[in-house]
C-alpha cells in the first residue's frame, strides 16, 4: 500500500501540494459550454425582434419557420435577457412618424409579454433581471435604434423612459437632428449637435444608456467627454479589422470607452467581423454596374452562384473579442449580435439565439475562465447599466 502512494507523494511538490492533498471529489470541475449557457445570465444588447413582426408578424412564443429568435431557440441557448431593438429607419427623421412607430413596437412587445406571461418577461432594471433568472422566462429589455422619435423634446426621452427604454442608439444610418451617422457623407453637426449635448446631460440624468453604435467618430469623442456615466456601443466590431469602416470601433475609440468605463458589445454580422464581407456588397454593386443591370434581386441571386457570399465563421467573432481583451482588458466586451436585423451574413456557427452555447465553447477553448465568460455574457454590460442607475438616483 506504501509503495502504491509514494508516486503521488513524489509529485506533490510545494505547487500542488493543496490541490494533491485534496479528495478528488472535492476538485472544482469546469462546466461544460452548454451548462454554462443554462446557468449563466446571457444579456445580449441588440435583436431587431420588433421591427421584423411589425413586418412580417410570426408567433415567436413558439417555433418559428423564419427568423433568428424564437422562445424555443433562445430557450435552447440559454439567452434570458435580450435587448429587443425599437428600430425605426432614418427615413423617418424626414418624413415624421418615429414617434408613433416607436410607441407600437413598444407595444408589440408589451402584447407578447401579455399573450405568454409564462414565456416572457419586461424588464426595466438590473434588478429585473436578477430576480427573472432562472424562471424560465425571457426577460425583454428595450433599447431604442435611432433618436428620431425623440423629436427634439425631452418630454419624449422621459415619456419613452416611462415605457422602458433603456438606452438609446443616438443616430442611425444617416444623420439625424441628434448625431452625425458613421454611414453619411453630409456631417451636418461634426458631431453631436446642440439638442444631441443636451440630450446625453438628460439621458445620464435620466437613467438611460447611451448607444453610441451608428455614429460618427466626432460624435463618439463628444459623447464620452460629455457623458458622467459609462456609455455602451450596442452592436459594434472592430475597424482594424476592417479598415476604412466608420461603423465599427478602432483601437483608439477602444482605449476611449475602456477609460470611459463603457463596453462593446461585439455585433456578429459577416459584413462587421471580416473584411471580404465588408466589401461583397460593394463589389455585386460595381458588378451590376459594369453589366448595366440594376443591382436587385435577381442579380444578387445570381452573383451569389458565382461569387459565394465569404461567411465569417465563429472563430472570427471570437477574434474580435480577444482583440478587445488584449487592448483594454476583460471588463469591456459583450455581446451585440444583430439577430434579426443582419440579413442572411450571420457567421457559421452563429447562426441564431440557439448558438450562444458555440461562443462560450470557443471562449473555454482559447482558454478564457468561467468568470471572464461570465463578464462577456452579461457581467460588463450589468456593471454598466448599474453605474447608470445609481448616477441618476443621486440626481433625485
Amino acid at each position: 500500500m506504501l509503495l502504491k502512494l509514494r508516486p503521488l507523494a513524489f509529485l506533490c511538490s510545494a505547487a500542488l501540494l493543496t490541490a494533491c492533498a485534496a479528495p478528488t471529489d472535492s476538485l472544482p470541475t469546469q462546466r461544460s459550454a452548454q451548462q454554462i449557457a443554462q446557468q449563466s445570465i446571457i444579456i445580449d444588447t441588440h435583436i431587431d425582434v420588433p421591427y421584423r413582426l411589425h413586418k412580417d408578424w410570426e408567433d415567436v412564443t413558439v417555433a418559428t419557420q423564419r427568423g433568428e429568435f424564437d422562445y424555443p431557440r433562445a430557450q435552447a441557448g440559454g439567452l434570458n435577457a435580450p435587448f429587443m431593438s425599437i428600430y425605426i429607419p432614418a427615413s423617418y427623421e424626414r418624413t415624421g412618424g418615429g414617434y408613433q412607430l416607436a410607441n407600437q413596437l413598444i407595444d408589440s412587445m408589451e402584447a407578447l409579454v401579455g399573450r405568454a406571461p409564462d414565456k416572457f418577461a419586461m424588464a426595466y432594471s438590473t434588478e429585473d433581471v436578477q430576480n427573472q433568472f432562472g424562471s424560465g422566462k425571457v426577460s425583454l429589455a428595450l433599447g431604442m435604434e435611432n433618436g428620431t422619435p425623440i423629436e427634439g423634446k425631452l418630454d419624449n426621452l422621459q415619456h419613452f423612459y416611462q415605457r422602458g427604454i433603456r438606452y438609446i442608439t443616438l443616430s442611425h444610418s444617416e444623420s439625424n437632428h441628434i448625431a452625425d451617422s458613421s454611414y453619411d457623407l453630409r456631417r451636418r453637426w461634426n458631431g453631436l449637435s446642440p439638442f444631441g449635448k443636451a440630450l446625453v446631460v438628460a439621458m445620464n440624468n435620466i437613467g438611460m444608456m447611451i448607444d453610441i453604435s451608428h455614429v460618427s467618430d466626432e460624435a463618439f469623442y463628444q459623447t464620452v467627454a460629455l457623458s458622467k456615466v459609462p456609455v455602451i456601443a450596442s452592436h459594434s466590431s472592430l475597424r482594424s479589422y476592417t479598415p476604412g469602416f466608420e461603423r465599427n470601433m478602432d483601437d483608439d475609440m477602444l482605449k476611449a470607452l475602456a477609460k470611459n468605463g463603457g463596453v462593446v458589445q461585439i455585433n456578429f454580422g459577416s459584413s462587421f467581423v471580416t473584411q471580404m464581407a465588408n466589401q461583397y456588397g460593394a463589389l455585386r454593386k460595381a458588378a451590376a454596374k459594369h453589366a448595366g443591370v440594376p443591382d436587385d434581386d435577381a442579380f444578387e441571386l445570381a452573383f451569389r452562384k458565382k461569387h459565394p457570399y465569404p461567411f465569417a465563421t465563429l472563430d472570427t467573432v471570437l477574434d474580435h473579442i480577444d482583440h478587445v481583451v488584449k487592448l483594454v482588458g476583460i471588463d469591456y466586451v459583450g455581446i451585440g449580435s444583430d439577430y434579426d436585423g443582419v440579413g442572411d451574413s450571420l457567421p457559421i456557427g452563429l447562426k441564431d439565439v440557439a448558438s450562444y452555447p458555440n461562443l462560450i465553447d470557443g471562449l473555454l477553448k482559447r482558454g478564457y475562465s468561467e468568470a471572464d465568460i461570465d463578464k462577456i455574457l452579461s457581467g460588463n454590460l450589468l456593471r454598466v447599466w448599474r453605474e447608470v442607475e445609481a448616477y441618476a438616483a443621486k440626481q433625485g
